[in-house]
């Protein structure tokens, strides 16, 4: 029986199966640091140390107390650069030490006043008129950022350029990541050909199973691509039976409501149990989604933008989900309307678009498009406009959701 559901009851149903996903245990394996650039860590990264191991200047200038240097001038005990070790013991009354950014500031000083705030003359300083540093100004005490043994990055994390710092920091030349999911590619369809032959009149190349594999790499899978299948519903059931041993199943085409599309009755005949069927959206309505025994599955609709779009909304939350990650939901920001749009009411509407930002925020705009077989506007868009169920018009200037790719 047909189970159409609304956008958002479809996107509960895949968060709750994710969840589930992550709660099961996955292989792991240890890797070079650099090697884990993408990948999700399996264990947290904890601090070897206190960071900053010492009070850290924060700016160039003079290491001093605060009430000292507000009482008069103050005679120079010495110069200390980032990296050197201050040998001079706790600092006198009266005594400031030149320091520069990152230097561990020398015991004894509660402050740093910034060199364009202070005169030197004759082996002395003081202020130049600027108001005196607080107690505690321009430094970062030990222990300020972490403790010893603190988690700095935590399990189910992806492991981006601010990750591998923080991994770096702390000693880890390797770290332990999980093992990529296995995804398999299935793409059905008589007038399919792969991609490096000529199609004829009535055909064409097969771009979907390239165009998920590309996806579920970005996310964090490792794609399996399997030959196309044909509009033949032995062969069909055949191709599920050898995918299903991976981690995930897409199929793409023939889960439409035609004669010749065999997805769906090969999938029951698997014993598959469906969560839903279709969804009330543009593009993408006939996009299938459940469990074939411990295994999940996706059906999208074999038009490219169709396949991009549910890809980014349903399928990449579970590759994430089976990756380890935590933060699996589809990634949606706020941009504002660069010009009206209408559309009818009755499905949530998924427009190409062009989506640009600057530091005054970010602005979008609709693009052109025949419709979901159209992929050159699928290579013109960085993103999509979405358009709620109820809604038959926005207007210009209005904060609008954007889904990213």
């Amino acid at each position: 029986m047909p189970l159409i559901v609304s956008y958002e009851e479809a996107a509960r149903v895949v968060r709750h199966e994710a969840e589930r996903a992550m709660a099961q245990a996955r292989p792991e394996e240890r890797v070079p640091l650099l090697q884990a650039v993408g990948r999700v860590l399996a264990e947290p990264i904890l601090a070897d140390r206190d960071q900053p191991p010492f009070a850290r200047s924060t700016r160039d200038g003079f290491a001093c107390r605060a009430v000292d240097l507000e009482k008069g001038n103050l005679r120079i005990a010495g110069l200390l650069a980032a990296g050197q070790s201050w040998t001079g013991g706790v600092l006198n009354p009266g005594e400031a030490v030149e320091i520069m950014t990152g230097a561990a500031v020398p015991p004894g000083a509660d402050c740093v006043a910034m060199v364009e705030h202070v005169t030197v003359e004759d082996g002395r300083v003081q202020l130049n008129g600027q108001h005196g540093p607080a107690s505690g100004e321009n430094i970062v005490p030990a222990g300020a950022e972490a403790r010893r043994g603190d988690a700095i990055i935590p399990e189910g994390r992806r492991l981006g350029p601010a990750e591998i710092a923080a991994a770096a920091a702390c000693g880890a030349a390797s770290v332990p990541v999980f093992a990529r999911p296995r995804v398999a590619i299935v793409s059905t369809g008589d007038e399919l050909v792969d991609v490096a032959q000529a199609p004829l009149a009535h055909q064409i190349r097969n771009s979907n199973s390239y165009s998920l594999a590309a996806q579920v790499t970005a996310v964090g899978g490792e794609p399996e691509l399997f030959p196309i299948v044909r509009d033949d519903a032995a062969e069909t059931e055949a191709a599920i039976r050898r995918a299903m041993e991976c981690d995930l199943l897409l199929m793409t085409g023939g889960v439409s409501m035609g004669r010749f599309d065999y997805v769906e009755p090969a999938l029951l005949e698997a014993g598959a149990a469906f969560l839903f069927t279709g969804v009330r959206m543009q593009p993408g309505k006939p996009v299938v989604f459940g469990r074939l025994g411990e295994r999940h599955f996706f059906g999208l609709p074999g038009n490219p933008i169709s396949t991009l779009v549910t890809f980014a909304l349903f399928v990449a939350p579970m590759v994430r989900a089976l990756g380890g990650e935590r933060e699996v939901a589809a990634r949606f920001r706020m941009a504002r309307l660069e010009e009206d749009v209408a559309v009818k009411a009755g499905l949530t509407r998924f427009l190409p678009a062009h989506l640009q930002s600057d530091v005054q925020g970010a602005g979008v705009r609709r693009l052109p498009w025949q419709g979901s077989g159209d992929l050159t506007a699928a290579a013109r868009a960085n993103a999509f406009l979405v358009v709620g169920e109820t809604r038959e018009t926005m207007d210009k200037g209005e904060i609008v959701s954007v889904l990213e790719l």
